[in-house]
């Protein structure tokens, strides 16, 4: 079965991410009876005159995965001239299934008249950017996903939403949680170099948060849980560590400032997150608005216990007191009585961590994950054609 994927990435965010490992395990496995292989490639846009991949996240990493990738030149976001381009690049190919991954794909989609000609499956991650902007922008997807073969989305939180913004039936739309393949654990000497750079003593006990610095990622809630923490528990040695990068820094380091300064690091972006995860005590996930996080699955399979909010797609993948603390969003208080009982209750957090281990090999590995996906791409194209792939 050939597959084009249309991503909008310069870099490898969880989108772009969960494309390229798709395609990677998928050429890398024999599929079981009744589910087809999977070539596949990708088509993005670019808006830089020399389109090189030097500055490209995205190019790059599909490039050293041996991903081939066609690149539409374009003048701003939504630029309708790339139609054509896009028309002579999937008609030079001729896929069997067109795979669209974010909002603006979406939309060429529907104005290609692309749909008219090969099966599409929109494939909705979810709506992270909420400036007025931005909301608008999404409401693209209004007109564009009723007119896909098929909906998919990695929640079934997002599924209600997404029926609620196109009127499509929530039963059409398809959900497929995420998937990760476990990186190796960190060496004690990297997590001990680590503890140096960041001057942790070996007896203070580490928070650890990963993501985006954006309001939906609810950092701001984090920081005052902790503050929270501190101020029941001076006994204990607290430290915070956040992190990623992103709109929200400068704010979250101004509460820092005016609060702990000393005891809660901002790192930016990194590459290799797994010795933060060797030196954690617990993970948490303070979102307002969450999928199918990336980083809660990387946590489970890291061995990290977990603390998270019931937001979107959480509840679907971990269970409260049985494989993570669950507590409302926006609700700091809850958040620092969760945090705090975890760090003092080791046989609670040993036990919930063999649960959540156990859930991300068996129901979050990478192999499952193409053999569901290919399934559902399978069933949109003998659906449209009336063959078997």
């Amino acid at each position: 079965m050939k597959v084009v994927s249309l991503i909008e990435a310069t870099t490898v965010n969880a989108v772009a991410k969960g494309a390229i490992e798709f395609l990677t395990t998928a050429r890398a496995m024999s599929p079981p009876p009744g589910i087809p292989a999977v070539e596949g490639w990708f088509v993005t846009f670019d808006r830089r005159a020399d389109q090189t991949a030097s500055d490209n996240e995205f190019l790059n990493a599909a490039g050293a995965a041996g991903i081939e990738i066609d690149i539409i030149p374009e003048r701003n976001r939504v630029d309708l001239k790339v139609i054509p381009e896009l028309r002579r690049t999937i008609e030079a190919r001729r896929p069997d299934l067109i795979v669209s991954h974010s909002v603006k794909s979406h939309f060429l989609m529907w104005r290609s008249g692309l749909a008219k000609n090969y099966p599409w499956l929109a494939f909705h991650h979810g709506y992270t950017a909420t400036d007025r902007k931005m909301k608008i922008y999404n409401r693209l997807d209004r007109w564009s996903l009723p007119k896909a073969d098929q909906i998919l989305t990695v929640c079934h939180a997002f599924a209600k939403e997404l029926s609620a913004i196109t009127r499509t039936p929530v039963e059409k739309i398809l959900v497929q949680h995420n998937a990760i393949r476990p990186a190796a654990r960190a060496s004690a000497a990297s997590v001990q170099e680590l503890r140096e750079q960041l001057g942790i003593a070996k007896e203070q006990r580490v928070i650890l948060a990963i993501g985006r610095l954006s309001k939906e990622k609810a950092h701001a809630d984090l920081i005052a849980a902790f503050n929270q923490l501190r101020n029941t528990n001076r006994a204990t040695d607290y430290r915070l560590v956040i992190v990623g990068d992103g709109p929200e820094r400068a704010s979250l380091e101004a509460a820092a400032r005016a609060a702990e300064p000393a005891r809660i690091v901002f790192t930016g972006a990194v590459n290799d997150v797994q010795p933060f995860y060797a030196l954690a005590d617990v993970f948490v996930l303070s979102s307002h608005s969450e999928g199918s996080p990336n980083v809660l699955l990387e946590a489970m399979a890291a061995g990290v216990p977990v603390v998270a909010t019931r937001a979107g797609g959480v509840p679907e993948i971990v269970s409260d007191e049985q494989s993570a603390l669950l507590v409302p969003v926006n609700d700091p208080a809850r958040l620092a009585e969760a945090i705090e009982r975890l760090l003092n209750d080791r046989a609670l957090a040993t036990r919930l961590t063999r649960e959540a281990e156990y859930l991300s090999s068996t129901k979050h590995e990478p192999e499952h994950y193409v053999h569901s996906l290919a399934k559902i791409y399978a069933g949109v194209v003998n659906a449209r054609t009336g063959s078997l792939l």
